[in-house]
């Protein structure tokens, strides 16, 4: 039923046109709503103008109409860029795709699992992957997740082909720079690594049978550093899974740039105070690590000192949406500090910068148009925005819900 549904969005969308346009050509449409969130503030009563599955400008509705070929009034509705996912395993967990992008999300960054080159965006949900995550032998996620994984060495000589690989284990640092070398010209858009040593009380990892006792092998310093600095080489960023003191040092003096999660249990602030001071972003996944025991403390104490916390909800766990979490959002806003609009710039504007995708998560001109919709005011209801009236993914729509269009 619901590959149905967007199927026949997606020939309705064909049947729009109010012009003649060449056959690889799709027409200009201007899409008027009471409120456009831009990705950075928001507007009120504006018309956003789309042309070949681009942002062409937004404004004032009479001074674009006139370059459009269909106008779509959505009325008392919010339009707003199409959310993006920092922590996903869609690929790895079987998510589907058409689901995810039905309910919100047009951009997933998957943080572990199969390497996929970049794809989507055009109708499709836009995937990005990090592949396996970088670990040492035994080190997690192997004792989770032991099967299907690869050693730098079987990797290398066999290039990733190995099925469905969850991680990716390294001993020194030639081969550590080699396996990331291996992995960006894979496809990789980051670069995940493992600095879990398990065991802690709240965790979803933790909830897993394992014949292996904690603490867990972690990667050394050195191995970090060398990661980090052939990563960097690379313009890829490195994103550590992390939950304690000694993962987070380890990280901090490896240069990792992000924290893939708010830590589980509470970390010390002379360590949080390293993090903002080198300028490490954290994607904040609190929905699902809400049992955790310094999860709450951490946000505060990062929001207070000013860190840079990004929207991720690990799309794909059990307790999660597939698509956008408004609990995650939620939980962002409360505990931050921050307004609904500030919220939902780590969802979108900010998002798109850390993928090194901006124009990405903005509804400027030059953007993807990626694009949702729903009716009423979603900044005083996050919960509207799980269940989108409308999506467009380069310019194509999705789901459309709206009765009318004028």
């Amino acid at each position: 039923m619901q590959n149905r549904r967007i199927k026949l969005a997606l020939i309705a969308a064909s049947l729009w046109a109010g012009g003649v346009v060449a056959a690889d050509k799709t027409p200009a449409v201007l899409l008027k709503a009471q409120r456009v969130f831009d990705g950075v503030e928001l507007h009120q009563a504006a018309a956003v103008l789309v042309v070949d599955g681009k942002i062409k400008a937004i404004g004032d509705a009479s001074q674009l109409k006139a370059k459009a070929a269909q106008t779509i009034d959505l009325g008392d509705a919010t339009l707003l860029p199409g959310l993006i996912e920092l922590h996903g395993h869609v690929a790895f967990q079987h998510v589907p795709q058409n689901t995810v992008l039905a309910h919100g999300i047009t951009t997933v960054r998957d943080v572990g699992g199969p390497l996929l080159p970049t794809a989507g965006g055009n109708g499709q949900l836009r995937l990005l992957t990090a592949g396996p995550i970088i670990t040492v032998a035994n080190g997690y996620p192997l004792p989770i997740f032991g099967h299907g994984h690869a050693d730098g060495h079987q990797a290398h000589q066999h290039g990733h082909q190995n099925h469905n690989p969850i991680a990716i284990t390294v001993a020194s640092e030639q081969q550590a720079r080699q396996t990331v070398k291996d992995l960006i010209a894979g496809g990789a858009a980051v670069i995940k690594i493992a600095l879990e040593p398990g065991g802690e009380v709240g965790a979803p990892w933790s909830q897993h049978a394992s014949e292996t006792p904690t603490p867990w092998p972690m990667l050394s310093v050195d191995l970090v550093k060398a990661i980090s600095d052939e990563a960097h080489q690379h313009g890829k960023l490195v994103s550590a899974h992390l939950s304690e003191d000694i993962g987070v040092s380890i990280a901090l003096a490896g240069g990792v740039d992000e924290w893939a999660h708010m830590p589980c249990l509470a970390i010390s602030d002379h360590l949080l105070q390293q993090a903002v001071q080198q300028k490490v972003k954290v994607v904040a996944t609190l929905d699902t690590l809400s049992h955790c025991s310094g999860i709450f403390t951490n946000t505060q104490k990062l929001a207070a000192l000013g860190a840079e916390i990004l929207y991720g909800a690990e799309l794909a766990h059990a307790d999660i949406p597939w698509g956008i979490d408004a609990h995650e959002l939620q939980l962002m806003m409360h505990l931050t500090g921050k307004t609904a609009v500030e919220t939902l710039q780590t969802a979108t504007s900010k998002a798109g910068q850390q993928l090194g995708l901006a124009p990405l998560g903005t509804i400027t001109a030059g953007a993807p148009a990626d694009l949702i919709a729903v009716k009423g005011d979603a900044l005083q209801n996050f919960k509207r925005l799980e269940y989108p009236d409308w999506v467009m993914s380069g310019g194509k729509v999705v789901i459309n819900q709206f009765s009318s269009h004028r």
